[in-house]
């Protein structure tokens, strides 16, 4: 790095000491003594100071000067969103600027809050920045310069410092300084993607995820796709599953999920009908010759069984004359799995041809082991009925986190676990239903990473998540949010430094984000990359004046689409 490329950062004026500043008028600072362009030249002065950030003094003179500045970074210091540079002996403080107001004591003076975001220190020969690093050990004192940081400063502070990342885009307001992700620590500790309709979300996890594969081509991906959307950004490189090829056996669940699909009473009548299944699903499970080779196992074992059985057990028992309660309950259950045994629809989970023993198959098919070059597997639970769309939803989660546990005398194979519209999985106390997908998404984002399981939250409503899970996040990418309420949200959830750059939240441009959190050196603005055509999810926006413009056709689209509502298939 060039010594004019470093020029207000390691050469910058040390700062005037508090007797001279005050004996000189407010804006009356010297000149740098080497070179005259606008990097060297302060813009302000500290006016205060606190744990976590200061208000700082900035001279309106100076910032129209910046803005004549050919350097974007430059142009832009001391704007809300930009980021400025204090000197403290031979180190600089980074901070960004939060909010500015008119300074009504002097004439062209500015008061800006900033946010310190973190520290590099100052080599004494060359005058170079190295070991830049998040956090302060030193504070400035009142009365200290402020200087406008320059791209090459950005560059250094934004370099990947030899981690393992990933490109997704450019650092705002350079137009080269590429902005990555620390792989490690982004899947490490689980990370969240939020943004409103219409803002790029999709394209955005589309975009993360490839480099990803990209990186990664032997990796474990699991995405849950409830729109179907990410099936043609992902045809080349990933295994697609639907309602047509997915065939996961019904077995495979847990006690608690048979009780979503199969019981339908409430109150009293519902835990007779708890016990009544529990004793009969596990005297099917032990019909199995794995259930004797094992020895002992419980109602929640993995263990394959009949629907047939199931329900010769159930009439067995409510031939009984001793069973204690009459025969309603027996009858409610049996009439219910009759019903989703022959509902063609639930044909993907409750075929006949899914009771062999088949989960290592099943498991290496869904996690990808081996990857053989596709390291991400979509699944689309669109065309999946939604009464049960949450159970599917959790038993894939459960063996991912199941799989974990159980797997840890293995070699570790960490499994990313991908949530689209996650509001929908894990939402908040009062809308959660006490559904069993909620229990285990926050699990897995309160205990997922000791096990080697990482969560990515991608949703348009944080506020309707569950509380706490969004804190378990280390990386937050918020795209721009327009409820007052999501964006409140986000901002709790933010680490202290990066609150001035949420307040830009809802000014965000289309395909732009805040990131922060542990998979960034600091946090920072992001414009992302554009994704190829082949590569985006099938989320754009339909155009009503084309297709409002043709005409033919109609009646033959109608047809074709009664058709396959009728067959419930596609």
């Amino acid at each position: 790095m060039s010594d004019m490329g470093m020029q207000g950062f390691d050469k910058g004026t040390p700062a005037a000491a508090p007797a001279e500043l005050s004996a000189r008028a407010p804006f009356a600072m010297p000149e740098a003594t080497i070179g005259s362009d606008n990097a060297r030249k302060p813009i302000g002065l500290v006016r205060e100071v606190a744990g976590s950030g200061s208000a700082i003094r900035l001279d309106l003179a100076r910032l129209d000067e910046c803005t004549s500045d050919l350097d974007p970074s430059v142009a832009l210091s001391g704007k809300v969103g930009s980021q400025i540079k204090v000197r403290v002996g031979n180190s600089w403080l980074l901070a960004s600027v939060r909010n500015q107001r008119l300074d009504t004591s002097v004439e062209g003076g500015i008061i800006a809050d900033i946010d310190f975001l973190g520290e590099g220190e100052e080599e004494r020969l060359t005058g170079k920045i190295y070991g830049f690093r998040r956090g302060v050990t030193r504070y400035p004192v009142p009365g200290a310069l402020v200087y406008p940081t320059t791209s090459n400063d950005l560059r250094q502070i934004y370099a990947s410092d030899g981690r393992t990342n990933i490109s997704i885009g450019t650092v705002f307001p350079t137009r080269d300084i590429r902005a990555g992700l620390y792989v490690d620590a982004l899947l490490g500790k689980h990370f969240a993607l939020l943004g409103s309709t219409g803002t790029g979300k999709s394209t955005a996890a589309a975009l993360i995820l490839h480099r990803i594969c990209e990186m990664a081509p032997s990796g474990h991906i699991v995405m849950i796709d409830p729109h179907g959307e990410y099936a043609s950004a992902f045809k080349h490189t990933g295994q697609l599953l639907d309602v047509s090829n997915l065939q996961m056996p019904y077995w495979l669940m847990n006690f608690e999920e048979h009780c979503e699909v199969f019981i339908t009473s409430a109150g009293t009548d519902r835990q007779v009908d708890l016990d009544i299944l529990a004793k009969c699903l596990l005297a099917a499970r032990q019909k199995n010759r794995l259930a004797e080779q094992i020895g002992k196992i419980t109602v929640d074992s993995p263990i394959p069984y009949l629907l047939s059985d199931l329900l010769n057990i159930l009439s067995n028992e409510m031939g009984r004359l001793d069973k204690g309660t009459n025969s309603i309950p027996y009858m409610r259950l049996k009439t219910k799995i009759e019903e989703v045994r022959g509902d063609p629809r639930f044909q993907f989970m409750f075929s006949g041809m899914l009771v062999g023993d088949t989960m290592a198959e099943f498991i290496s098919k869904i996690f990808r082991m081996p990857a053989n070059g596709k390291p991400i597997s979509i699944i689309d639970v669109s065309g999946v009925p939604s009464e049960i769309t949450s159970t599917v939803v959790a038993v894939l989660s459960r063996l991912v986190f199941d799989y974990a546990i159980w797997s840890r005398d293995e070699e570790t194979r960490p499994v990313l676990l991908v949530c689209e519209e996650a509001h929908r999985y894990v939402p908040s106390e009062k809308n959660s239903g006490g559904s069993s997908v909620g229990r285990i998404l926050s699990r897995i984002a309160k205990e997922g990473r000791k096990y080697g399981v990482s969560l990515g939250l991608i949703t348009q409503r944080p506020s309707d998540l569950a509380e706490g899970v969004l804190s378990q996040c280390g990386t937050i990418i918020a795209m721009r949010l327009n409820n007052e309420r999501d964006q409140a949200f986000v901002k709790a959830a933010m680490p202290e430094g990066a609150r001035g750059f949420v307040d830009t939240i809802p000014a965000l441009r289309n395909r732009e984000c805040i990131i922060s959190g542990e998979g960034v050196s600091i946090p920072m603005r992001v414009s992302f990359d554009e994704l190829e055509a082949m590569k985006r999810p099938a989320s754009n926006d339909p155009s009503f004046y084309e297709l409002w413009s043709k005409a033919g056709g109609e009646e033959q689209a109608v047809e074709r689409t009664v058709q396959r509502w009728r067959a419930q298939s596609r």
